[in-house]
């Protein structure tokens, strides 16, 4: 099952015994392509997916879950500690986002690639995020949570970061109806998918702040100048496209892929892996380092 190997793989890259894997010659390449950059037939080929996941039956016995998609978020919680802040978030995230693409493809009938959000392409021109394509209510995943003032995350726990704004159920979109059942936090309970848009979370995501990501000399620097806090003192683009989007997204330990933007968000960060990976592939292609578990 490919759910499984997100369990197994959370530490193999850093085992200093293992020689790098040889995967096996591709018989189809597939693209992947920005939201923006796809067709409307193409988006919404890519929505009902989805939500096909999200009607399927669950394939784990994990808390909460009732669905497919709901899978991918219960092992999240499952492995919060061991794959972030460690050296194994970026090639752990990347079979996540493989195992769910694949999933798309196999399991639901698509026949795309997974797509990403470029948010440097709205944090570049705008200063406020939601202005973006991506939250179309036909063509993109809906827009902000109705308001809910002095909002500061599900359990009040955010309130260091300013700006958020919604806060409530998302009214609109092909994802509005959607009952989510894993979380907040580690604990599974009934409720609506939330989000807050939060305009000041722009700042983290914006093309001088790729570029220089981009030039960090080694896996240790690149990883952490993307992966930010609590390692970094400020925020950094991973921080930043949760933060831009709030509610869900902003879920430590949970809820963060229940918004089915998360994985559009991740795949951007695998392409900014792959794009530093690119630029001196014979030293980088396997380059991995950092701690095995969250300190």
């Amino acid at each position: 099952m490919f759910l499984s190997t997100l369990v197994h793989a959370r530490n193999s890259g850093l085992n200093p015994g293992l020689k790098p894997a040889k995967g096996n010659q591709c018989r189809e390449i597939i693209v992947r392509k920005e939201w923006r950059d796809l067709s409307a037939t193409d988006k919404a080929r890519y929505i009902g997916a989805v939500k096909c996941l999200q009607a399927l039956p669950a394939s784990t016995d994990l808390p909460g879950v009732r669905t497919r998609f709901d899978d991918f978020q219960a092992i999240h919680v499952a492995l919060m500690i061991e794959v972030h802040q460690v050296g194994q978030f970026y090639p752990w995230h990347r079979r996540m986002i493989q195992v769910y693409e694949r999933m798309l493809r196999e399991d639901c009938g698509y026949t795309g690639a997974q797509p990403f959000w470029d948010w440097t392409r709205d944090a570049d021109d705008s200063e406020t995020i939601v202005d973006s394509p991506i939250f179309d209510p036909v063509f993109g995943f809906g827009g902000n949570g109705i308001d809910v003032p002095g909002w500061a995350g599900h359990f009040g726990n955010f309130t260091m970061i300013p700006g958020f704004t919604g806060g409530g159920c998302i009214t609109d979109g092909p994802f509005a109806s959607y009952n989510l059942s894993v979380g907040p936090g580690t604990i599974p309970t009934d409720h609506c998918l939330v989000r807050a848009f939060n305009p000041l979370a722009l700042n983290y995501i914006r093309t001088p702040q790729v570029e220089q990501i981009l030039k960090e000399p080694t896996f240790e620097r690149f990883r952490i100048e993307v992966e930010g806090t609590p390692v970094t003192s400020d925020f950094r683009v991973h921080d930043g496209g949760h933060i831009a989007i709030g509610g869900e997204m902003i879920d430590r330990y949970s809820t963060r892929e229940v918004n089915p933007l998360f994985y559009l968000h991740h795949t951007n960060l695998d392409r900014l892996w792959s794009m530093w990976q690119a630029r001196d592939p014979k030293r980088r292609l396997n380059d991995i380092s950092g701690y095995t578990g969250c300190m």
